[in-house]
């Protein structure tokens, strides 16, 4: 692993790139004996630092959970982020898009829990028990390092890359309906672009969450009551362009538009 000053000179510059909008060089490029432990380290000390100048936590994404997903980035295992309370925005909010780089939207479903989950022996069965309810969800994807030839370890480095997320459509409990045969179509200014099924997260999306239970059991992490947690995305991200409207259709769930101005 890279030595702890190392670790806070590259948050230093992530925490810099978010403020000046302009990408750092890769990581791995520059540091090619970066490992997967050295990232979360980096995201740590970054989150951190969000915590002290005065953000809360309101959750954790977890991403790259689908083949869709993984095949668009190159990238084949999960990962994770934090959510913060100024991150999380509800359906018709309208977007600054110059607050954002490279930004892109993926469509996801929430869960927000009511219980504590503590791994590292946490199985979906555990998940369903401690979930409130399920709910739709967009990400905002944004980038504060180069992307062309990113790898794991720099998107775990950028928080895994997360700008934003939206909850809308309509909430339910998680035994409520088959979570797996949950759809969603993703619009791009009146044109389809996207759709899939909540079964491509790991064949559901509560084994995402039990997932990032167990790995946070590595770091003396946990997930807490009354956070959302992004189960990750069930179809490829889609970029978005200054002026555009998305919306994003889950069926019975109901839906979610933003905009872009």
């Amino acid at each position: 692993m890279l030595d702890h000053e190392t670790h806070v000179k590259i948050a230093d510059e992530l925490h810099q790139a978010n403020l000046d909008r302009t990408p750092v060089p890769l990581l791995t490029k520059r540091y090619p004996n970066m490992v997967i432990e050295d990232s979360y380290a980096i995201q740590k000390i970054w989150a951190d630092r969000q915590i002290e100048t005065g953000r809360n936590k309101a959750g954790r994404k977890i991403g790259l959970t689908s083949k869709a997903m993984q095949a668009a980035t190159g990238i084949d295992e999960p990962d994770y982020g934090i959510i913060f309370d100024d991150q999380v925005f509800e359906s018709g909010h309208v977007f600054q898009w110059q607050k954002y780089t490279h930004p892109r939207i993926e469509i996801e479903l929430a869960f927000v829990l009511k219980e504590d989950l503590r791994g590292p022996n946490v199985n979906i069965f555990d998940v369903l028990r401690a979930t409130e309810y399920v709910t739709p969800a967009l990400e905002v994807l944004d980038a504060h390092i180069e992307m062309e030839g990113r790898t794991i370890i720099d998107t775990i480095s950028d928080n895994a890359a997360l700008g934003a997320m939206v909850l809308g459509g309509s909430p339910v409990k998680p035994d409520a309906v088959d979570l797996r045969w949950v759809g969603g179509a993703l619009w791009r200014n009146q044109e389809i672009m996207e759709t899939g099924l909540s079964a491509g997260i790991l064949g559901h999306p509560a084994n995402g969450v039990h997932w990032l239970a167990n790995r946070l059991a590595g770091h003396d992490d946990y997930l807490e009551a009354g956070e959302i947690i992004l189960a990750g995305s069930f179809t490829r991200y889609m970029w978005v362009y200054q002026g555009d409207t998305v919306f994003a259709d889950f069926g019975p769930l109901g839906t979610i538009s933003v905009h872009f101005e």
